[in-house]
């Protein structure tokens, strides 16, 4: 049996810790309301599309953050954080703001399902990196897991079939960054509060993105600053969403509705955007998404709370 310390526990954070309470309805509600938030945030940004450099459309949308977080930020400037917990905020500032651009990139030139199911990697990614770096178990049901959600992404790229463009590549490449991002969340949970992190990743990220974005900045409209801070909305929502689910009942009892964030996708990409159905795409991101469920209900009944549902490691 794998066993977890309670510190271990700990540094799971608030988002992943016991539910005070069962209510799955409420649970199922909040969750489809994180899945219809982060679909929206699709659809907006492949509609900007490539209008402006990956790197200055993400910019813009954390400039709207620092706004939404500024009474955090005053706060945490009077505050004396050790220079290890600076580190910290620094580095997972760094892989988040490269996992950023890559998303942003990835979602401008590939149909939105498929940036959505391999998306479902990201928790296959925290999972192996807590167990090479944070010494966390990987017993075999945990290996069997991952390798059902590789053979999920591999239907979604069906790599000799179809082109893997270097869309594709980009978003396998953000979900490796927003998977390093949440296992130095998880070192920096205890060591400061939750909405410091957040206010802290806010910051670091739009300062790791502002030389990028100047030296590629094009003129901007209105419209399109207008919409990033819709962006910046609505993901808030969906964490804040995602995080009242948690509260209401197991992860193990919500995970499965993350599936129809790729639905929406879907829907959108065919409704708005003429974007063919590919029901390989659907099929992987299913697999993906009860591998990951399967392992949020093994640790559940082991009663641990290490592996992130899908969606938590994605902080755009």
């Amino acid at each position: 049996m794998e066993k977890t310390s309670p510190s271990a526990r700990q540094a799971c954070g608030p988002a992943f810790a016991p539910a005070s309470g069962h209510a799955p309805l409420r649970a199922i509600l909040w969750m489809l309301a994180m899945t219809l938030c982060f679909a929206l945030v699709n659809v907006i940004v492949h509609h900007l599309g490539t209008g402006l450099p990956a790197a200055q459309a993400s910019f813009i949308r954390y400039a709207w953050g620092i706004l939404f977080m500024a009474p955090v930020l005053v706060r945490i400037g009077r505050r004396g954080y050790a220079p290890k917990i600076w580190a910290l905020f620094g580095l997972r500032g760094a892989f988040n703001a490269a996992g950023v651009v890559l998303w942003f990139y990835a979602m401008a030139r590939i149909p939105i399902a498929d940036v959505t199911a391999i998306g479902y990697l990201n928790p296959i990614v925290v999972t192996l990196g807590g167990a090479l770096l944070l010494g966390e178990g990987l017993a075999w049901r945990r290996i069997m897991a991952i390798v059902v959600a590789l053979l999920g992404a591999l239907i979604i790229l069906r790599p000799g079939l179809r082109e893997i463009t270097p869309g594709h590549w980009s978003q396998l490449a953000a979900a490796v960054m927003f998977g390093g991002s949440y296992l130095l969340a998880k070192r920096l949970t205890g060591l400061a509060a939750p909405t410091e992190i957040v206010g802290m990743l806010t910051l670091v990220v739009a300062l790791c993105l502002a030389p990028l974005a100047m030296a590629q900045w094009q003129p901007v409209s209105g419209t399109q600053v207008g919409l990033l801070g819709l962006v910046a909305v609505l993901a808030t929502s969906a964490h804040y969403a995602m995080t009242r689910a948690f509260a209401a009942a197991p992860v193990s009892a919500t995970q499965p509705v993350v599936f129809l964030q790729l639905v929406w996708a879907a829907l959108a990409g065919w409704f708005v955007f003429g974007e063919a159905i590919d029901p390989y795409v659907l099929l992987g991101g299913g697999i993906i998404v009860l591998s990951v469920s399967y392992m949020a209900w093994r640790e559940a009944r082991l009663r641990r709370r290490v592996t992130p549902l899908s969606g938590a490691t994605k902080q755009i």
